[in-house]
């Protein structure tokens, strides 16, 4: 019953002009005396803050805030792709035919996931990773690999929370969400790096919406509120690192896996 009462609410909340109103709140200056209460409620990190709390003039700016140089070291061994985000893994995997197998006990097929993009074939038998970044969290994403983006989608889409809740009781918000999707060509093949909206994010936006190729570890996206990425790797090119799990914290720049030469992998 309790189950069922949280949904329906869930389902009043996910309007899109509920968050476009929370969005213009968390970019005033009004919500600039939140930060504090804000901090203190998710024991954000200060210290790692790029700027004196004082210097934030909206909750958003802090939010969104950048850290300070040396915070996220890159892993710098070669071949390895790094995590995009400060997240908790909610599933790591292989793609089998098409679907990512339960997901907080749901699939989802990447014909959904991508937007039914032509690209889908590249990913069917591919790996992937689901991560989630609660308040707490860091909410920039850095690029995982050096690479040239092949391309970007924008699917509009609900804003159902993808908190553990929404994602057990909530039919498939990883494929209802808001999304941007960046496909990007690097030295082993190609990823996708798909962020999804969620309750409370009026955004998810590019940090320079004219590069056309990124270092890993670039300042890529950053999410306006708590979110998911999906980070995709192309069929036969990734093997993931055996001490990651799900329910694991991963910070950006720590390695996840190791790409295969190019001529091993199976495109």
């Amino acid at each position: 019953m309790a189950a069922t009462w949280m949904k329906w609410m869930t389902e009043l909340s996910s309007r899109k002009w509920l968050s476009r109103m929370m969005g213009k709140f968390s970019h005033s200056g009004v919500s600039r005396a939140m930060i504090p209460f804000f901090a203190k409620s998710y024991g954000i990190p200060l210290h790692e803050a790029e700027k004196e709390l004082r210097e934030y003039r909206t909750l958003n700016e802090f939010f969104t805030r950048k850290l300070k140089p040396g915070m996220r070291p890159l892993h710098a061994e070669p071949g390895m792709m790094i995590s995009p985000v400060d997240a908790l893994i909610t599933f790591m995997g292989e793609v089998r035919s098409g679907t990512i197998l339960n997901v907080k006990g749901q699939d989802y097929s990447l014909e959904e996931l991508l937007s039914r993009s032509p690209r889908v074939e590249t990913y069917k038998h591919g790996y992937a990773f689901v991560l989630y970044l609660s308040p707490t969290d860091y909410h920039r994403i850095h690029a995982p690999v050096t690479g040239k983006k092949l391309e970007s989608e924008h699917v509009k889409g609900r804003v159902y929370p993808v908190n553990d809740f929404g994602m057990r009781h909530m039919k498939k918000v990883l494929c209802r969400n808001e999304r941007l999707i960046t496909y990007i060509s690097h030295a082993y093949g190609e990823i996708a790096l798909v962020k999804v909206g969620a309750m409370n994010v009026s955004s998810i936006q590019y940090t320079d919406p004219s590069a056309k190729s990124w270092e890993q570890g670039d300042d890529l996206a950053y999410f306006e509120f708590g979110s998911t990425v999906v980070l995709l790797a192309q069929n036969g090119t990734f093997t993931p690192l055996p001490e990651l799990e799900p329910g694991r914290k991963v910070r950006m720049g720590e390695a996840l896996g190791r790409f295969a030469p190019r001529a091993k992998a199976n495109s």
